[in-house]
């Protein structure tokens, strides 16, 4: 399995838990015993710590990454589904995150709660325990917010240090 340090952090996983030999993590992820990555899963700690907790499920071809918060977490005997995005947010223990779903940074899904295929999670969106959401959320706002404008602004900038900074310091981990 890729595993690869940056900014001297490196992936941990543990001897119970399965990680599929294509699955890649970068940085400051800690897997759990009875946890499962599954193959082409991408978990990237590069802006925060990425929490798989005990029993829990990422499936093939998810992306999880950092955001805002100070770590991402999927929750004991949480499932995320295929092809899902989830950055920067927590998934609540035994919660199902459907396949192809988007959390977006700052969401918070309750323990047990389902977020149904396809669905988009908004940024800072609670979502309670046990309940069932789904649905895709975008529409036509207007001009943009001065926070999305700063990150059509940024965004190139910020991504072309980052690439420097996993050009300069990324390590395949022992």
């Amino acid at each position: 399995m890729p595993l690869f340090s940056l900014d001297g952090l490196t992936p941990t996983v543990h001897p119970d838990a399965f990680v599929a030999p294509t699955a890649t993590l970068v940085g400051d992820v800690r897997v759990e015993a009875g946890a499962s990555v599954w193959y082409n899963a991408v978990l990237r700690a590069d802006l925060g710590t990425i929490f798989v907790r005990a029993g829990a499920n990422v499936q093939d071809g998810s992306v999880l990454h950092g955001g805002d918060d100070p770590f991402t977490e999927v929750g004991e005997g949480a499932t995320i589904g295929h092809l899902c995005v989830v950055h920067g947010c927590v998934i609540g223990a035994r919660a199902v995150v459907g396949n192809g779903a988007t959390i977006q940074d700052g969401a918070r899904i309750g323990e047990g709660a389902m977020v149904a295929a396809g669905s988009l999670v908004a940024p800072n969106v609670e979502i309670a325990a046990d309940r069932l959401v789904l649905g895709p959320a975008a529409k036509e706002k207007g001009p943009l917010t001065e926070s999305a404008a700063w990150w059509v602004r940024n965004n190139p900038g910020f991504y072309q240090e980052l690439a420097r900074r996993h050009a300069a310091g990324v390590t395949p981990a022992d």
